[in-house]
């Protein structure tokens, strides 16, 4: 059953090649991946990569716009998901270099779809075996494992949507969450209207993890931007 939760994760192919990235979106879904997006640019994937949220990035390096050793640093200011650099440049120095910023993989093409399959289910299961199930805030626990929050000895149950946009939240820890964003992780890829539905949310939420709902410490609201979660330590 756990090869089919990975199978769950959201992953943003990156490549300037529309027929590459046809390819390989077939390949993934032919193999179970429920959830692909492509972007061909620098810009489509950061707006991509802040509006969707994935849980993995596979990176051209020779972009139209940029390049993906600048694309990867750019995302790395609001998300710490897994990165596969898929490029042409098979050099030494670039390889490193990629690894070196912190790139989980580095693949140089031609490559073989199968052991880009492999590649992308070895990290996925790396990368999220573990996915911090405990949560500490101030005062209370976020148990993801059983969908619920412990505070002063009491479990509460999460609903489908306050548990999506808690994950929203936590996968951004400590960084500004917009109002959007939110909103597609509650509703899917078409979010809008939703804006009055997220705020009765966000409080019902508060007041299962906050010991002072109206005096929130863990979900915070930046005002015109959007909801931070500030994790205890």
């Amino acid at each position: 059953m756990e090869q089919y939760y990975f199978k769950d994760k959201k992953i943003l192919l990156v490549d300037d090649e529309k027929a590459l990235l046809d390819m390989i979106s077939d390949f993934l879904r032919e193999d179970g991946y429920s959830q692909v997006k492509t972007a061909d640019s620098v810009q489509s994937a950061l707006d991509a990569a802040r509006q969707w949220q994935p849980d993995m990035a596979v990176l051209d390096v020779m972009l139209p716009d940029g390049d993906g050793f600048s694309l990867f640093e750019k995302i790395r200011e609001f998300t710490n998901i897994p990165v596969l650099f898929l490029t042409a440049k098979g050099e030494d120095e670039d390889r490193l270099y990629g690894l070196g910023l912190g790139a989980d993989d580095y693949m140089v093409k031609p490559f073989l779809p199968k052991e880009l399959l492999l590649r992308i289910g070895i990290i996925l299961r790396r990368y999220y075996k573990e996915e911090n199930p405990l949560v500490h805030l101030a005062g209370s626990m976020i148990d993801f494992s059983r969908a619920e929050v412990i505070r002063d000895g009491k479990h509460l149950p999460l609903t489908a949507k306050e548990y999506e946009i808690l994950q929203a939240l936590y996968r951004s820890a400590g960084r500004i969450v917009t109002i959007d964003q939110l909103c597609e992780a509650a509703w899917g890829d078409n979010p809008f209207g939703y804006e009055n539905s997220l705020m009765a949310h966000i409080r019902r939420i508060r007041e299962k993890i906050e010991k002072k709902p109206s005096r929130p410490v863990s979900l915070i609201t930046v005002k015109g931007l959007g909801y931070k979660l500030v994790l205890e330590g």
